[in-house]
């Protein structure tokens, strides 16, 4: 993994990003930090040229976005022509909303939908993703509904994102999702998993949690990952200062040059 390869999850910062203005003095805080890329998601209002321009003032990247469950299943050439206008080929279904995850049956259809979508993003130049919760985790068919998503649609049309945390969470290993991706995961989600002193289960920083980044690193690299994205759903104090944290870690710790 390279420096240039990380990016900030700008859902990390979501109420610092409410406004225009707010959203260009946080991209130049991530860029002060040493990011070289983001991911859009959790933005206030803005027109994307207006976006794209303040990423280009400050030399950062869009990498990929999250965008709205709905929109992708049911007008996914509009998703096609946000990454256009962002200058990105990469986006990621964020949350089944409307599907359980319960039943074997609900899980197909959702991954068919997601098939059918990801066919027109494929068609365009554009890669969709899933991005994982603990949800995704239940047992249908006598397998987790996110391994039952995977094998019911095309590689071509449905990549993963996985996110090192809820894998944790939902009882599965972030190093074996890493390595069950092989050659379908253009972008993991970077984020740690500790046990507090409540005994409650918490995000974050990396390399300040319980995940053994040495291997979850090495797996993703071996399976093809081209960007490491962190994120923080939420944090102890400014997201900003989790933010350098954890990218301090990477670079120090993981990192090539």
């Amino acid at each position: 993994m390279k420096p240039s390869q990380i990016a900030a999850q700008m859902y990390t910062i979501r109420d610092f990003c409410k406004t225009p203005a707010d959203i260009a003095a946080s991209l130049k805080k991530l860029k002060a930090i040493g990011y070289h890329a983001v991911q859009l998601s959790g933005l206030g209002p803005i027109e994307p040229a207006t976006l794209v321009g303040m990423l280009n003032d400050n030399g950062l990247v869009c990498c990929a976005t999250h965008e709205d469950s709905n929109l992708i299943l049911d007008q996914p050439l509009a998703v096609v022509k946000l990454l256009k206008a962002y200058g990105c080929a990469i986006t990621a279904y964020p949350y089944p909303g409307g599907y359980p995850c319960d039943t074997l049956e609900n899980v197909k259809e959702l991954a068919h939908k997601l098939n059918a979508a990801g066919k027109v993003l494929y068609d365009n130049g554009c890669v969709l993703c899933y991005h994982n919760h603990h949800i995704e985790f239940k047992r249908v068919g006598g397998k987790p509904a996110l391994q039952v998503i995977f094998e019911e649609t095309d590689p071509r049309y449905l990549q993963g994102e996985p996110d090192t945390h809820w894998v944790q969470h939902g009882g599965g290993d972030p190093v074996a999702w890493c390595a069950y991706l092989k050659n379908r995961l253009p972008i993991l989600h970077l984020k740690d998993y500790v046990i507090t002193s409540d005994n409650k289960i918490a995000f974050a920083e990396i390399g300040y949690g319980n995940l053994d980044w040495q291997r979850i690193i090495a797996a993703a690299e071996k399976s093809g990952c081209q960007w490491f994205c962190v994120e923080q759903d939420t944090c102890p104090g400014d997201p900003f200062d989790s933010l350098q944290k954890s990218f301090k870690y990477l670079t120090t710790t993981l990192c090539s040059a």
